[in-house]
Order: C-alpha cells, then sequence, then structure tokens
C-alpha cells in the first residue's frame, strides 16, 4: 500500500556509501528510497516499477549513465535529475539533450541534491492557477493544433499524444502563458529551475532543441518556438 505524503526515488549509482548517506538525509524528509548499483539493474528497476523521480549517476558499470538515460527516455518522463562526478560541461550538455530535467556536480552538498529534487517534483505536479491569473488560467490552451493541458501536463498536436519531460512541459507552459512575448533565457530558467544563469550555461537552448525536437518544429521555419536573436525565445501564435 503506498505511504501517502511521501516520495518514492530511484538512486542509480555504483557508490553503496553515498547512496546509504542520501537515503539517510532523505528519509526523515519525506522520501523512500530505493538503489540500483550497475546500469542494467537500474534500467530493470525502473522499467518495473513507478517512481516520482531518479537520481542518475553518469559513471556507472554495465551501462553507461547516458546510456541509461536514453534507454529510459523511450519509455518513461519520469523526472531525472544526473549526478558528474567529472563536471564536465560536455556531460550535462549531452544529459540534458537525452532529457534529463537536471544536473547535480557529486561535489555538491546533500541538501542541494534535495533542493534540486523538489524542484524538479513541484515541475511535474499538476499545475494550479498562479496568483493574478484569471480563474481557468488551469484549463488546457489550444495555439496552432498545439493543445496544453495543465492539469494533466499533456501536450498534443493536432490530436497525437507528445510525451514530453517536465522541463520541456514547464518550458513549453511558460511559452504558452507568455502568448506570444519573448521571454529571455533567464526568465525562462527561472519558471524551470531553482538554478541561476550563468554566462556559460546553455541547458535552456537544449531543452528548447529537445522540446522542439519532439514537437516536430523547425527552427528556421517555426510553427511552434522561435528565437529571438540576443533576445531568447516565443511562442508562434496564429496572428503571429
Amino acid at each position: 500500500m503506498p505511504n501517502l505524503g511521501r516520495h518514492r526515488l530511484l538512486m542509480v549509482d555504483d557508490d553503496v556509501k553515498l547512496c546509504e548517506l542520501i537515503r539517510d538525509y532523505f528519509e526523515p524528509m519525506g522520501f523512500d528510497l530505493e538503489f540500483a548499483h550497475t546500469g542494467p539493474e537500474g534500467l530493470q528497476c525502473a522499467a518495473t516499477d513507478r517512481f516520482d523521480a531518479i537520481i542518475l549517476d553518469v559513471m556507472l558499470p554495465g551501462l553507461d549513465g547516458f546510456q541509461l538515460l536514453g534507454r529510459l527516455r523511450t519509455t518513461s518522463t519520469a523526472p531525472v535529475v544526473m549526478l558528474t562526478a567529472r563536471g564536465e560541461d560536455t556531460d550535462r550538455v549531452v544529459g540534458l539533450e537525452m532529457g534529463a530535467d537536471d544536473y547535480v556536480p557529486k561535489t555538491s552538498s546533500t541538501r542541494e541534491l534535495l533542493a534540486r529534487i523538489r524542484a524538479v517534483l513541484r515541475r511535474a505536479a499538476p499545475s494550479e492557477p498562479r496568483n493574478g491569473e484569471p480563474t481557468g488560467a488551469g484549463s488546457p490552451i489550444e495555439i496552432n493544433g498545439l493543445r496544453v493541458d495543465p492539469s494533466t501536463h499533456t501536450v498534443h498536436i493536432d490530436g497525437a499524444l507528445v510525451p514530453l519531460t517536465p522541463v520541456e512541459f514547464g518550458l513549453l507552459q511558460a511559452l504558452v502563458r507568455g502568448r506570444g512575448r519573448v521571454l529571455s533565457r533567464e526568465s525562462l530558467l527561472a519558471q524551470v529551475s531553482d538554478r541561476e544563469l550563468d554566462v556559460f550555461d546553455r541547458s535552456i537552448d537544449v531543452h528548447v532543441s529537445s522540446l522542439r525536437r519532439k514537437l516536430g518544429d523547425d527552427s528556421r521555419n517555426p510553427r511552434f518556438i522561435q528565437t529571438v536573436r540576443a533576445a531568447g525565445y516565443r511562442l508562434v501564435c496564429g496572428d503571429a
């Protein structure tokens, strides 16, 4: 029987002591953790059980974190936070391109990891109307054949379901709420992450690229998302 009010996490990491440390810190905070210590074991656990989020190490025996993430994303939209030991920007970009929702260097504190997990879980939760929004702001919005439903976190194009990760959905929802206004990368990052944008941060561009690919959008002749040079992104509205 599910333990109401708690979240189930899968942590895939071959560092047993680190897993135990994370478990001891997270459990009093309302999280139940299960562990897998190899890539194949993690894939099996994710395929046979339901988890609210997954913590995924990059360096894994049997199947590395990128390979595992690629296979996960063919069947699951569960939030994934990647742990990167090497701290290289290329690792982060590759992870985001493959569908990770966030990344945390292993040098970060356990408290930071907890904050990131809570953030991706908030983004994955059904949306409620925000302060100042009109009644019905959580209702589905349809533009150019695109249907975004905040209450169920679902997106359809011309009636066909488009599976998105929580971050991708959050980005699309922000653009839809903007209704054609240009949104800066800083603004978009603030709406989908607890991180601040730095001069070398490509995460929003990577997520937008992935979102476009899933929407079947062409950046050169956009149906949905237009890049505004040196400014950010905007939704292409029907009258644009």
